[in-house]
Formats: structure tokens, sequence, C-alpha cells
């Protein structure tokens, strides 16, 4: 930018170089690698979208199975699915119609042990079911030095419905769900 000075002589004006110092700094720390890194559901779901599938997002109950079973492994040193215990009773109170899990070890970051998922047939299958909404993603190193990764991906939980009594058999959703009561 160019101002004219009482002088009649120009001169570049002092803003200019501040504001472009203050777009460099704010441009500095918004594209710092933490600020650019995405979590581990983003990653997942990039993948799911680029094969027409929708995207996920982090569950508390399925972290929580994830955790056990990537501390499990670590305590022993082993990658198994059983090793805590078998797959279908960890994910068995759920509440969902399908349930799959990836397992990795060695890789230092998630995005590792995704690639190593998505170059599998039946891993790349799990991270691709069709109409899962959520996951779970937990580590855990073992005493040798070891990453160990759990992944926990499933569909939605399954809207239950309840038949209305002398409503002309309509059906509603239940609000809550007690053994298997519906209120």
């Amino acid at each position: 930018m160019i101002t004219t000075s009482a002088h009649g002589q120009g001169r570049q004006s002092s803003i200019a170089p501040r504001l472009a110092a203050v777009i460099a700094i704010v441009v500095a720390f918004a594209c710092t690698p933490a600020a650019r890194a995405a979590s581990p559901a983003e990653l997942i779901s990039g993948f799911r979208h680029q094969h027409g599938e929708g995207t996920v997002t982090i569950d508390p109950a399925l972290n929580r199975i994830a955790q056990e079973q990537a501390k499990a492994m670590a305590a022993r040193d082993t990658m198994d699915h059983a090793v805590l215990r078998p797959f279908s009773d960890r994910v068995a109170n759920l509440d969902a119609e399908r349930a799959a899990e990836n397992l990795a070890v060695g890789d230092a970051t998630f995005a590792k042990a995704l690639d190593q998922w998505i170059a599998s047939y039946g891993h790349r299958r799990n991270l691709l079911m069709h109409e899962a909404t959520r996951v779970g993603i937990a580590s855990a190193r073992s005493k040798s030095g070891e990453i160990y990764w759990a992944m926990e991906i499933a569909g939605p939980k399954p809207e239950r419905v309840e038949h209305a009594r002398g409503g002309g058999g309509k059906e509603k959703p239940c609000r809550i769900m007690l053994n298997d009561l519906c209120l």
C-alpha cells in the first residue's frame, strides 16, 4: 500500500508490514502439526467417506472396551482377540447389532496402525462396516516397549419399539429401556 505524505513523497504504510507479520504468526500457529493432526475418528471417517460409508464418532463404551483390550495385550505382551476374554463376551452388553475389532502391535502412531489395517482385507472390511456409527480406540505400551492398539467399531444402538396396548397395534419408540421393559 502506498500513501502520499504531506510533503508529496510516496512511502509505504507502516500498517502493511505489521499486518503481514500478524498474519504470518496466525498461520504459523494454526498450521502446527498438532493443529493439523486429525483425531482417530476423523481419520477413520475420512477413509470411510472415500469408500461411500458414513462418519463414525468416538463412543465412551467402545473406548472402554478398547482400553481394556489394549491393556490386557500389553500386560501379557501378546496380540490376541481373546487375551482378556472372547470378543463376543466383551461386546455382549454393547447393545449393537454388529460390532468388530481390529488389533495391531508395534505401530508408533494410530495413523500407522490404520494404514496397516487398510492394507489388510479383513481389517479393511471392519473399517468399512456398513452402517457403523461409533468407534473406540486405545493403545497401551508393554514392559518390553511394544505398543498395542485396539479399535472397536459398531453400528448404532438398535431402536427398541413397543406395541401400544389398545392403540390399534400402533408402535411407538421406547424412551427408556430398563431390563427389556420399554417405558
